[in-house]
């Protein structure tokens, strides 16, 4: 019993092929020589970018860190963030006459922590009163989600 060839099957068995190889490709750790492709591992390492410097930037721009402030938004239009850049908190200090509430700055495990508002595992970086005059700056020291 000879096998029916169907004009439509080829292509369509083409199209699944290539389909599953390059998911598998954008799923897989690569080594190529001396050059390293690997983007499932994290951090990743990017070799050194001679033309980038250090830039500084003022969270929540001219209206400072404060209550009532999308900083989702905020950093996605400030973002590329690169290793030396410098993130800086300024806010007013508390005072025993103001109405309102401290402000602290925490550094979260990963991403689920912030999503929850999940304070168990995460790091106070900024005290209340270190955000007055130039505000604290926060150095970028390694590649990661912050």
């Amino acid at each position: 019993m000879a096998f029916a060839y169907n004009d439509q099957a080829f292509p369509l068995l083409a199209l699944l092929f290539s389909s599953m190889f390059a998911i598998g490709l954008a799923n897989y750790a690569f080594n190529w020589g001396s050059r390293t492709w690997d983007k499932t591992n994290f951090p990743y390492t990017h070799p050194p970018n001679a033309t980038h410097t250090s830039n500084r930037f003022i969270v929540g721009g001219s209206e400072n860190w404060h209550y009532g402030f999308n900083y989702m938004d905020w950093a996605r239009n400030n973002t590329p963030f690169f290793v030396n850049d410098t993130l800086v908190f300024k806010y007013d200090p508390p005072n025993a006459n103001a109405t309102g509430f401290p402000h602290s700055v925490y550094l979260f495990p990963n991403y689920w922590s912030f999503i929850k508002c999940d304070f168990r595992k995460a790091k106070r970086i900024v005290d209340p009163s270190e955000g007055a005059g130039e505000g604290f700056e926060f150095v970028l020291k390694k590649m990661q989600t912050y």
